[in-house]
């Protein structure tokens, strides 16, 4: 049986209605792609949501579902559509299947770049297994719960002057302009980060990804929030990208604040008990 280009985290606690997806966390590239890479530099995978499926290690404990990939963003983007069509049009962003590095750096050797066949072949054979799942489980707890809940979760490197002129925040908040979640739920994730003790701003300059835009409907009872982070707080920025026991102990206590308030909201949003 083919492994699936996915890890699927089952609830250790009685189940809520919530499904955590960390898209971008795998570091796996398959050996005929990475020796195609244009340097030692990309093969480090610098782009990479270092240790996510780590930092959220406690998701099981609350009773919800973690999804994470195990392939490299380098050999498909999970969070873009299927198309690779732009979700923020007319600036600077990656594709489904990226050819360069967020600092724009090309990532295959020259003339090494995947032909349009083999990104189809990708999107088949990486996105979609991913996203059949996403879809399974969500259909799964709104049959169970009457609602379901999707949290996407990111993180980046502090600067990237691609995509923004400043240093980032620490905490972005992403609810698509108040589309993806009752805007209920989103103020009161808002109000977590606003007394996190971190930098924080909301849609800015993240709105949520492909994940979050797509299967957030709350007029469908799914509300669908993503959380950007900046890697300084959680872990060391650049080379060889080191996790942070100090800086993660910090952090795990306002995510895990930041799940609750989203699960509690949204059951008194759809008139449930949490």
């Amino acid at each position: 049986m083919t492994q699936q280009p996915y890890v699927l985290v089952p609830p250790s606690a009685p189940e809520i209605p919530l499904l955590v997806s960390i898209p971008h966390t795998g570091v796996e590239v398959p050996p005929d792609i990475a020796a195609r890479f244009a340097s030692a530099q990309v093969a480090q995978l610098p782009d990479t949501d270092w240790h996510l499926h780590r930092l959220y290690d406690f998701v099981p404990s609350l009773g919800a579902v973690t999804l994470h990939a195990r392939y490299s963003r380098y050999v498909i983007d999970l969070n873009r559509p299927p198309d690779s069509a732009p979700l923020y049009p007319g600036r600077s962003e990656t594709a489904l299947v990226p050819f360069n590095t967020f600092a724009n750096e090309p990532i295959y050797a020259a003339g090494a770049q995947p032909s349009a066949a083999e990104q189809d072949g990708r999107r088949t054979r990486y996105w979609q297994p991913y996203h059949d799942a996403l879809v399974e489980q969500l259909a799964r707890l709104k049959a169970r719960f009457g609602y379901a809940l999707l949290f996407d979760a990111h993180s980046i490197l502090g600067f990237v002057p691609r995509f923004s002129p400043t240093p980032l925040p620490d905490l972005m908040l992403g609810d698509a302009d108040h589309q993806s979640a009752h805007p209920t739920i989103g103020n009161a994730v808002a109000a977590v980060h606003q007394h996190s003790g971190y930098t924080w701003q909301r849609n800015n300059p993240f709105k949520g990804g492909y994940i979050t835009r797509a299967y957030g409907r709350p007029q469908e009872h799914v509300h669908a929030l993503q959380l950007e982070m900046s890697q300084r707080i959680y872990m060391q920025e650049g080379p060889p990208f080191g996790w942070d026991e100090a800086l993660a102990q910090k952090l795990r206590p306002v995510l895990r604040r930041t799940l609750e308030a989203f699960v509690q909201n949204a059951a008194a949003v759809e008139g449930k008990t949490p």
